[in-house]
């Protein structure tokens, strides 16, 4: 058995790899559309400062202003004053129609697995990130628990 690591990279990747493709013809990719999202969660207006911190696990912040530039060029979102971001009403029609291919897309990676399952997953991944954010030093030595097999 491949240990978590390989897993996760190999996951997210195929996300993205996905994610990239199927977005493209709406001038998307799966970051932009994590901000639209980001921007579309906050209601009427969202600050550059949430979207950062909403997607800081998913890009730097230089990558996220890469991103939101290309919206706002776009005219997914705009500025309704300085360092603010909201959906245009055209941002907003259009994220509608890319919202039904996500949702197929999420049907298709949930494919055989039960709901109990996903939530599981999601759940063991919580906590195994929140274990190692919690961690501040690192293990002495060689690893030597229960989970200890070579893995890196």
């Amino acid at each position: 058995m491949k240990p978590i690591g390989y897993w996760l990279n190999r996951t997210d990747k195929a996300l993205t790899r996905y994610m990239d493709d199927m977005l493209g013809e709406f001038g998307l990719t799966r970051l932009a559309w994590q901000v639209l999202n980001a921007v579309q969660d906050a209601a009427a207006e969202a600050t550059d400062a949430d979207v950062l911190s909403v997607l800081a696990a998913h890009a730097d912040r230089s990558t996220l202003a890469v991103a939101v530039e290309r919206l706002l060029a776009d005219g997914w979102a705009a500025r309704p004053a300085p360092g603010r971001l909201a959906l245009t009403p055209d941002g907003r029609r259009r994220l509608t129609e890319a919202a039904a291919r996500v949702d197929a897309f999420r049907a298709l990676c949930t494919d055989g697995i039960s709901p109990e399952e996903y939530r599981t997953a999601v759940l063991v991944l919580e906590r195994m990130t929140r274990n190692l954010e919690a961690a501040t030093v690192p293990l002495p030595g060689p690893a030597t628990g229960p989970g200890a097999r070579g893995r890196r």
